[in-house]
């Protein structure tokens, strides 16, 4: 898969100022986003399950310029809900397709190796991971090991590509299991809901990795979060500050959220974050039969406005 990556980049790069992909990073265990201006830069190149970056998170940035980039099916539906919203120019925009099995989350290889450092990881064809560190070598699977976004993936072949990087796979997860769990969670009562909550927020540390990570968070420079005017949320670590800020970034991002984890890939204290966006685009599927980053000709539900919407009963709410 590497060579035929290394070979569809080499056949773009006369079409593009740079090539968004990744590289080893300063172990091991870690994969990190790598920009290439050059064909001899290929050779940096890498591809294995490590590479969980939503590397279209640098587009609108980018967006006066040529830029190919490397998606899964995941990072897909962020090219998808940008064209949605008019944030890239498709034009300036090579998709370079890679069919995913899924992904590794660093986190979940640490707690099963006692954080031990790592000296070598390989991938085998069968979902195997070898893992070798300083007390030994131990075999994981790819599925105890992945991100839980992995386990109910819909869209393992890229939405939208210009090219594709190996055969089409279709998902064999149940559409059911995508909101499996909160649903689930929606069982509980309020007290209890509100408890759960309290006790993650309490360890948020208001690093912004959070939003930092999202590739839908594009007013960055402006957020709420930080100006002074308005002054809506103060610096105080309360726990009172902290949920206004995770209800303000969540409800931004309401019909928005391509659910593709960079959120909580990014926390540093483990916070499931990405679990209240999934929330609120339940109710938007439920309410409008809208799910963000599908379709490149629909129209995000809070873009639009109607007196009357079908599903909504005012009075019930």
């Amino acid at each position: 898969m590497s060579q035929r990556l290394r070979e569809v980049i080499a056949g773009v790069f006369s079409e593009v100022d740079v090539v968004l992909a990744y590289q080893q990073g300063f172990d091991k265990l870690h994969v990190t986003p790598c920009f290439m201006t050059m064909p001899e830069e290929i050779n940096k190149l890498v591809w294995n399950p490590l590479c969980a970056h939503n590397l279209t998170s640098y587009l609108p940035s980018l967006k006066k310029k040529k830029v190919a980039v490397v998606v899964k099916g995941c990072d897909s539906r962020t090219i998808v809900q940008f064209m949605e919203e008019g944030l890239i120019n498709r034009e300036n925009v090579v998709i370079i397709g890679i069919p995913c099995n899924g992904v590794i989350s660093v986190n979940k290889v640490l707690h099963e190796t006692n954080h031990e450092p790592i000296e070598d990881i390989t991938f085998g064809e069968n979902g195997e991971i070898s893992v070798k560190t300083l007390k030994g070598e131990k075999t994981l699977l790819l599925s105890d090991v992945c991100p839980d976004k992995c386990k109910t993936c819909q869209y393992p072949t890229p939405i939208v590509y210009d090219r594709l990087v190996g055969d089409p796979i279709t998902s064999d997860k149940s559409p059911d299991s995508v909101y499996a769990d909160i649903k689930e969670f929606e069982n509980k009562t309020l007290e209890e809901r509100l408890q759960y909550w309290e006790q993650e927020f309490d360890r948020c540390i208001r690093c912004y990795a959070c939003r930092n990570a999202c590739p839908m968070c594009i007013c960055q420079d402006s957020c709420i979060a930080e100006t002074r005017d308005p002054h809506w949320i103060s610096q105080r670590s309360t726990l009172s500050e902290k949920f206004m800020f995770h209800m303000i970034h969540a409800l931004h991002l309401a019909g928005r959220c391509v659910e593709c984890g960079e959120c909580e890939r990014a926390c540093p204290m483990g916070i499931p974050v990405n679990k209240l966006k999934r929330k609120i685009n339940l109710d938007m599927k439920e309410l409008f039969g809208y799910e963000p980053g599908i379709n490149p000709e629909d129209k995000p539900p809070l873009y639009t406005f109607k007196v009357d919407e079908a599903t909504i009963k005012e009075h019930k709410i």
